[in-house]
């Protein structure tokens, strides 16, 4: 299983991230989330390692990191357990974070820094 990191570092799946958060268009009054199904962790085919959403509403009254309802979604989804799944990134203004399929969160790091065009 690839970890969250090495999948970071690759340059195509950063510029596939930067490009959701764009066309999420956050701090707006049309921002809305990013993101993809995910129905039994394939994709065209392909197994799905980590899947990832946008958190694009910056205002005071919203919540930047993963909620409640996130980590469950995760952590309950029957089509999140197949064994090369290693959890959900999800993407705001300031933050990366990480959640692991038991529901658990990891800040990653400065979103601008780790999804920078290097």
């Amino acid at each position: 299983m690839a970890s969250i990191e090495a999948l970071l570092n690759n340059a195509d799946i950063r510029a596939a991230l930067r490009l959701a958060w764009r066309e999420s268009h956050p701090g707006s009054s049309d921002g809305h989330e990013e993101g993809g199904p995910h129905p039994g962790c394939r994709a065209e085919g392909l197994e799905i390692i980590v899947s990832f959403h946008t958190h694009p509403n910056t205002g005071p009254d919203y919540v930047q990191e993963p909620s409640e309802t996130d980590k469950r979604a995760v952590r309950d989804d029957p089509d999140l357990k197949a064994p090369h799944y290693s959890g959900e990134l999800v993407i705001s203004a300031a933050l990366l974070y990480f959640v692991t399929p038991t529901g658990d969160v990891v800040e990653l790091g400065e979103t601008e820094r780790i999804l920078a065009q290097t």
